[in-house]
């Protein structure tokens, strides 16, 4: 047994590579072989969010806090509020964060393939982040 006491792990900012605003990452658990999954929390500030990226596994978000926003390539810009459950598909093109005038916080989980959990792609625009793209 592991247990990994609440604040014992330090704070993450999200990298301006691959985030817009402000991100804090709060790591959860890793992926420790052989298991694969890794778990993190995140909180996105207002107007702030992923860049659009991929999982080789796929994702779960799980919405703990506050008002988001997520959009896979070619759908619409979905809400999405806590206790709402979000699962992307095994390279599906997405993003996420937060709404424009609401923080969000929500846990990911995603597996790791050959150590690698996410593929990072461009950010996302202004225009898609407000779905008028």
């Amino acid at each position: 047994m592991d247990i990994k006491r609440s604040g014992s792990q330090p704070s993450i900012q999200g990298s301006a590579d691959w985030f817009s605003g402000t991100v804090r990452i709060d790591p959860l658990f890793p992926a420790t072989a052989p298991a694969r999954a890794a778990g993190n929390s995140v909180t996105f500030e207002p107007g702030a969010r992923t860049a659009w990226h991929t999982h080789p596994l796929g994702q779960t978000l799980i919405v703990t806090a506050g008002c988001g926003h997520a959009q896979r390539w070619g759908g619409p810009v979905e809400e999405i509020r806590p206790g709402d459950v979000v699962w992307f598909a095994p390279g599906e093109k997405h993003w996420h964060g937060a709404a424009p005038d609401t923080a969000m916080t929500h846990l990911a989980i995603q597996e790791h393939l050959n150590g690698q959990p996410v593929d990072w792609l461009e950010k996302v625009g202004d225009e898609q982040y407000h779905g008028k793209e």
